[in-house]
């Protein structure tokens, strides 16, 4: 799994070339521009909540003694479950409204590298929406449920210590199976992609981390996720199949 996930992490660098040969810019327009939006509301509302999610949680403690140490754990906690949310939040909804999109720039990426005679059928806009839609959908889900276990476990001392690389790896790994089925979605049904992606962990983990690392950048970020990971995500993805 670990060479797949440092493969994954080099096709980043090759997605600048690669987009700029196949003058995909313009194909990224909307979704930049979904991405942005969608980023201004939810880092809006991660602003205004974590101060109240973090005074509730310190209500909690009835007592006197420890009281400003379980505020600061609690205040810690929040804002780490705020972010962590934010960021399932932003990463599915995006991946999903983008997946019309996203879905023709992964096809000329595969067109340039292998010809069309592997593809197994096209979708329209709406099968694309539809899928995508679906594929966040369950993917939000079962993100949250293990974030929840996750930040749980956090209160635990020492295993505590771990819990936020686990929450990275969690973001990760669902950001790249997102980005990875705009290509599958040619090749595979829904359940057959869901298969693909746990057998190829690896390479949904890298393509995360770095799709993660962007939106790290303020501005700049938001705007260059999408066209580096999912041109990086395509081309091992297409490396997998063939």
């Amino acid at each position: 799994m670990i060479p797949s996930t440092i493969n994954a992490v080099k096709a980043y660098f090759d997605s600048f070339e690669i987009i700029n040969k196949l003058k995909l810019w313009k194909y990224f327009l909307v979704p930049v521009i979904i991405s942005a939006i969608t980023a201004l509301i939810i880092g809006s509302m991660t602003y205004f909540l974590a101060d109240d999610l973090g005074y509730y949680i310190s209500k909690l403690w009835p007592w006197e003694f420890g009281k400003e140490t379980f505020t600061a754990i609690g205040n810690f906690l929040s804002g780490v479950a705020i972010i962590a949310i934010g960021f399932i939040l932003y990463k599915h909804i995006v991946l999903a409204l983008s997946s019309p999109f996203m879905g023709p720039v992964s096809q000329k990426i595969e067109e340039h590298f292998y010809g069309n005679k592997h593809m197994h059928r096209k979708t329209s806009f709406s099968e694309s929406l539809a899928r995508g839609i679906r594929i966040s959908t369950r993917n939000i889900v079962r993100e949250l449920l293990l974030t929840l276990l996750i930040l749980i476990l956090g209160l635990i001392p020492l295993i505590g210590i771990f819990s936020s690389v686990l929450l990275i790896f969690v973001q990760a790994y669902y950001a790249g199976f997102g980005n990875m089925d705009y290509t599958l979605e040619r090749h595979y049904s829904y359940k057959e992609s869901v298969t693909f992606v746990k057998r190829h962990r690896g390479t949904a983990i890298g393509n995360g981390l770095v799709f993660i690392l962007f939106l790290l950048i303020p501005v700049i970020g938001v705007v260059l996720v999408l066209p580096f990971s999912v041109t990086a995500a395509t081309t091992e993805t297409m490396k997998k199949i063939h």
